[in-house]
């Protein structure tokens, strides 16, 4: 890159040094030719007011001023009166007679002048003058120099510009690539550097989006197998017990009670690896009341053969909420499933609304969460076997744009699951 960068703006500096070089030094040539053009022309004229042919010289030499150019006096008819004369002379002569007017020829290295010389306000003969080109030559010359020069010093300057911009623009690319081999490399902690160029920036931006978003995808998938291996052991356990019952008894097993465990197993996993994956599993409407009360019909006889209860009290029906079915049933069923192993006494499934708000409370008569509630969210952090659960359940609360908190982390806890309503209605 840095090679092309580098290629390029030179090529567009030296196309623009040719552009401008090449036209100006022409016009400046013809600018210097024109200039001696003039020069000899004003010399000619200047001389010609020396010169006198008429009648009552004849006979008489004409002298002409002298002058390192070389000049010739013609009279009107061409002759030559005085100096030497030379291939070219009597051609611009003859158009000076004819015209009245000063004649200026250039070619084969030298410029000629023809001006007419007046006598009595007649035209009685032609002074032409003849000099060496070398002075405009020299400076053209000079001057292509000159110009060949700043192009040079024009180049290096582009030369440098172009290597330190060259290096400017691929270093932020080059830490750019790095960074991004280092993602490819498993390390999703990179972070881009940025170089303050918007575009570089910008990548720079969707690099690091790009390693959040991954570290997420491969922090849920690792997170999983620890998710799947603690809420698919009650519904490994209950379909075990419903075979190794019907084992003992010399009965078949239910084929209706073993495909419930197995329809609940399934819609478990179905929920992990849509919360691993990030995706929605379902519609995005759910009605509350209609969760809690399959819930309810599922726990309330495992509570009572415990000799415990479980009240179910609605506010409100129906509920509805956008969130996932599978997934509020998830979360649901965990809080229960924590009220049932860790707690005492009657366990109250509670549904209300606060504003635009749709609440799930579970509340038992057990000791609570300890001195430091927050570590129950905590994945792995709790020994009684809170930490996993609850860990799962808030992730997939906040999946669904919504919360799980403790209303009463104490003595008879409520922990309470909290999404946003259809619409926001009131």
């Amino acid at each position: 890159m840095r090679r092309r960068l580098a290629l390029a703006i030179v090529g567009v500096t030296a196309g623009a040094i040719v552009l401008f070089a090449v036209p100006l030094g022409i016009a400046l040539r013809k600018v210097y030719r024109d200039e001696d053009l003039l020069r000899l022309e004003r010399d000619t004229v200047a001389a010609t007011r020396a010169i006198d042919i008429g009648p009552a010289r004849e006979g008489d030499p004409i002298e002409i001023p002298r002058s390192a150019d070389r000049r010739v006096v013609y009279n009107r008819s061409g002759r030559v009166l005085a100096g030497t004369a030379a291939a070219g002379d009597p051609a611009i002569a003859r158009e000076a007679v004819r015209t009245g007017r000063p004649a200026i020829h250039e070619g084969d290295g030298r410029v000629l002048a023809a001006v007419p010389i007046l006598s009595h306000e007649r035209l009685t003969g032609v002074l032409v003058a003849a000099r060496s080109d070398a002075n405009s030559s020299n400076d053209t010359r000079q001057a292509w120099l000159l110009l060949a020069g700043l192009a040079a010093v024009v180049m290096l300057a582009a030369v440098v510009a172009a290597l330190l911009l060259a290096r400017g623009l691929s270093r932020p690319l080059e830490r750019l690539a790095a960074s991004a081999r280092r993602l490819g490399l498993g390390d999703f902690t990179v972070r881009a550097p940025r170089s303050n160029v918007p575009e570089v920036d910008a990548v720079a931006a969707a690099l690091d989006t790009t390693a959040a978003r991954l570290d997420e995808l491969v922090s849920r998938e690792r997170a999983f197998s620890a998710d799947a291996s603690h809420q698919l052991r009650t519904p490994l356990t209950a379909l075990r017990i419903e075979l190794e019952g019907a084992e003992l008894e010399g009965t078949g097993a239910d084929p209706a009670a073993a495909m419930q465990q197995v329809d609940r197993l399934e819609q478990t996993i179905d929920t992990l690896l849509a919360a691993a994956r990030g995706t929605r599993t379902g519609a995005a409407e759910t009605d509350l009341v209609g969760v809690a009360e399959e819930l309810e019909a599922d726990w309330r006889p495992r509570l009572a053969s415990d000799a415990r209860r479980l009240n179910l009290e609605v506010d409100r029906a129906p509920l509805p909420v956008a969130a996932d079915y599978r997934v509020v049933r998830e979360i649901v069923n965990v809080l229960l499933e924590n009220a049932c192993h860790h707690g005492r006494g009657t366990v109250t499934l509670r549904l209300t609304s606060v504003d635009v708000w749709g609440r799930v409370e579970v509340a038992d008569e057990g000791p609570g969460f300890g001195d430091d509630p927050e570590e129950a969210f905590q994945r792995g952090s709790s020994r009684d076997g809170h930490g996993i659960g609850l860990a799962l359940a808030r992730s997939l609360a906040h999946a669904e744009g919504g919360a799980l908190s403790l209303l009463v982390p104490g003595s008879c806890p409520v922990v309470a699951l909290t999404l946003r309503r259809v619409n926001g209605a009131v």
